[in-house]
């Protein structure tokens, strides 16, 4: 193979991996001949265009490319691992990572620091929220994407890397020097009391060691108050992860020996039921478990789990309706395949998997075209698309307001300047954000705007007028003047709200996660709820029996 170039040498072994897998499954002539063969055009195709097309190809690029659209056919959960995002799966996985300890985002085209990690290599080098990466090691990081920056930014513990960074109010730009480190981010932030005798616990993702944390948690609660008469577990926004620590969190609450819930797919001998295996920490005391429809695959699980055994009661809104378990298959070179291998079946039989996407994401089923299914004590539940909580309850109205100061990183970058003027504020538990009229001003000097729904059904309509003539430019006109108007009230008509983003936003840059939450927790309808289902036992045995 001496006169072969190194991309004919690559095509060679294709050819011969081809050869090997046609000698292997020639025992069946239909679908394993059509894998073979398409291979084999798929190599042809890739030795044509390496060989010929106008410019040069990157080959690991253009493979990627090919592989990543074969699997994003097939649902939006298989997918292809390399070698350089191993790191970001161990994160999913573990809740740990090698890195700088940050979250970072795009903000007015900087990558820019959203949140560094308490006791972080961030942290301990001086990041703060709000810094701009100019560049990173000396190499340009403007226009980048997060994910091409976390790729450089993540690496072995001990390692440095260099930041160039602009940080607002800073004029000239500063250098930073890190020491890269493992970084561990908790599953459960924060555990806590939100009345006198009810407790709170929120889990934000299902990563390893996730029921003994929870369980440590529940010990804990009931240690600083034995005569606790609830606890509250928090599932809003968590997207789910070790399929394990879903039954090891459910086994917190339910006793040893309960099914939790049952996988079936394709290949059966990998079919299993996953039971609880350990002694429980309470089974006894009133439970009440918040979802939203951001809460997916372990959280709808121990969801699931607790609605169909009549353990707890759910509040809040529908949760998102992903009933697929993933498997990581290695395909060498460190890599790995992410693929849906089975449905999940929760006690009643019920599988809760959305059956309808619209714009990528599961669409809305009305309960009678849902199947009926029942709980340990009788009650009727429904399958597919999503689980419905015991008490629904409509999401805080999202205003085109809120929207816009939250996607325009106008309450992000407002609480950057603050921190930049006070090096200090009170305890979450006592700060309360008081300067409106600065706020305002804020807003005025960033020329601060949106679009209303109204704005954009004026704009339809406009054209229409304009064709058909059946309103005037004065009607126009005198709408637009009564929108304009209203635009003025709306920061005031959504004050409270507002308030409530600006000191989770701001105490977060003082008190980390842990600051957000309890802040958050003053002003969150649904805990308030809760609390009251918990404290009530007549209500609370009442929405646990058949209706």
């Amino acid at each position: 193979m001496k006169g072969l170039t190194r991309g004919w040498k690559v095509f060679l072994l294709v050819g011969l991996f081809v050869l090997g897998l046609g000698t292997t499954l020639n025992t069946d002539h239909g679908k394993y001949f059509e894998i073979a063969k398409n291979i084999e055009i798929f190599t042809n195709i890739y030795k044509e265009v390496n060989t010929y097309y106008v410019d040069e190809l990157d080959p690991g690029k253009l493979m990627r490319t090919a592989v990543d659209a074969m699997l994003k056919s097939l649902d939006p959960y298989t997918n292809f691992i390399s070698e350089s995002d191993i790191e970001g799966f161990r994160y999913v996985t573990e809740g740990k990572y090698n890195g700088i300890g940050a979250q970072i985002r795009v903000i007015d085209g900087y990558i820019t620091i959203a949140e560094p990690y308490e006791k972080s290599p961030a942290m301990e080098a001086g990041l703060r929220a709000g810094d701009q990466i100019i560049a990173v090691d000396g190499h340009n990081a403007v226009g980048k994407t997060p994910e091409e920056v976390n790729e450089i930014l993540k690496g072995y513990p001990g390692t440095e890397v260099e930041l160039t960074i602009k940080r607002p109010g800073v004029d000239k730009e500063l250098k930073v020097r890190l020491v890269r480190d493992e970084v561990k981010v908790p599953n459960v932030p924060y555990v806590g009391f939100v009345a006198d005798d009810v407790g709170y616990i929120v889990l934000t993702t299902f990563t390893r060691d996730a029921g003994r944390n929870v369980a440590g948690a529940l010990k804990d609660l009931e240690a600083d108050n034995p005569d606790l008469k609830g606890v509250i577990l928090d599932l809003r926004g968590n997207g789910g992860g070790l399929l394990a620590e879903a039954v090891n969190v459910s086994n917190v609450f339910i006793p040893k020996g309960e099914l939790v819930v049952s996988t079936r797919g394709k290949v059966k001998e990998w079919d299993r039921s996953f039971k609880t295996l350990n002694p429980p920490v309470d089974t006894d005391i009133p439970l009440a478990v918040l979802i939203d429809k951001n809460s997916a695959s372990a959280s709808e699980i121990v969801s699931g789990v607790i609605q169909d055994l009549d353990r707890g009661v759910l509040i809040g809104q529908r949760s998102y309706g992903k009933g697929l378990v993933q498997n990581t298959r290695d395909v060498g070179y460190n890599a790995k395949v992410k693929m849906t291998t089975a449905k999940y079946y929760i006690p009643s039989g019920r599988c809760i998997q959305s059956v309808e996407y619209k714009d990528g994401k599961p669409a809305h089923i009305p309960d009678d075209q849902r199947a009926a299914f029942k709980t340990r004590n009788g009650r009727t539940v429904l399958d597919g698309g999503g689980l419905k909580p015991d008490i629904l309850l409509d999401p805080d109205a999202e205003s085109d307001i809120l929207e816009t100061l939250q996607e325009k990183h106008f309450i992000f970058k407002y609480a950057t300047r603050f921190a930049l003027q006070h090096d200090s504020i009170a305890p979450p538990e006592e700060f309360h954000f008081t300067d409106w009229e600065d706020f305002l001003a804020f807003l005025a000097e960033e020329n601060f705007d949106y679009d209303t729904d109204s704005e954009r059904l004026l704009k339809q309509l406009k054209e229409k007028a304009a064709e058909e003539g059946y309103l005037r430019p004065a009607d126009i006109k005198a709408i637009e003047a009564k929108i304009i108007e209203a635009k003025k009230q709306d920061l005031e008509k959504n004050k409270d709200a507002i308030l409530d983003l600006l000191e989770k936003e701001i105490v977060s840059r003082y008190y980390f996660e842990e600051g957000r939450i309890m802040v958050g927790l003053r002003n969150d309808p649904e805990i308030k709820i809760a609390v009251e289902v918990l404290t009530d036992s007549a209500r609370y045995r009442q929405l646990l029996s058949p209706q």
